[in-house]
């Protein structure tokens, strides 16, 4: 099973584009987690001190779970992330707090060193920029040390359009070379 996690917000998003172009590679079963149609709560203090109740307990059926045991499950996971503010939406990071969950996706062994739950071994990561990015995207860069040091993802791909909204640059070549590479990959 794939788990898609589509961060966009747009309609015509160029970055949800570029998923859609990845998961045509693909012959399996997708799975989508639509994070702007989500009623996604940052983990403040109670539903914090709830889930750490619940964890305790060995309790993980509440829906403070559910995304945890989504990817848990996983065999490979596509990102589609647009390139906001040096990194990308609130939205993921939301996200990325709920399925860091002890005993779910992970648990630490007696040295404290993350042991991964979670099946995928790789993970795709798609983005779009206006501009250009710099060498360091501090989205994608986050993205690969939660996922390789907490769930043990091992392969990582990074397919990028920038540029886009640059005058002078036409958005739909920059588009379509992208979906070239993609092809080629």
């Amino acid at each position: 099973m794939i788990l898609f996690v589509n961060a966009c917000v747009r309609k015509e998003s160029g970055t949800l584009f570029l998923a859609q172009e990845v998961l045509k590679k693909y012959d399996d079963e997708v799975q989508t987690v639509e994070l702007q149609n989500e009623k996604l709560i940052p983990l403040d203090r109670e539903r914090l001190e709830l889930r750490n109740e619940l964890t305790e307990k060995g309790e993980f059926s509440d829906d403070i779970f559910r995304f945890a045991k989504q990817l848990a499950k996983a065999e490979r996971i596509v990102i589609a992330a647009p390139y906001w503010d040096l990194s990308f939406p609130s939205l993921l990071k939301i996200y990325i707090e709920l399925i860091c969950a002890m005993n779910v996706t992970f648990s630490y062994s007696d040295e404290g060193i993350p042991v991964s739950h979670c099946r995928a071994k790789e993970l795709v990561y798609v983005t779009t920029a206006g501009g250009y990015i710099p060498e360091r995207n501090f989205g994608f860069d986050y993205i690969k040390e939660v996922f390789s040091g907490f769930f043990g993802v091992k392969t990582f791909r990074y397919v990028k359009a920038e540029g886009l909204d640059i005058y002078g640059n036409d958005r739909e070549e920059l588009l379509k070379k992208t979906v070239k590479e993609i092809k080629n990959d």
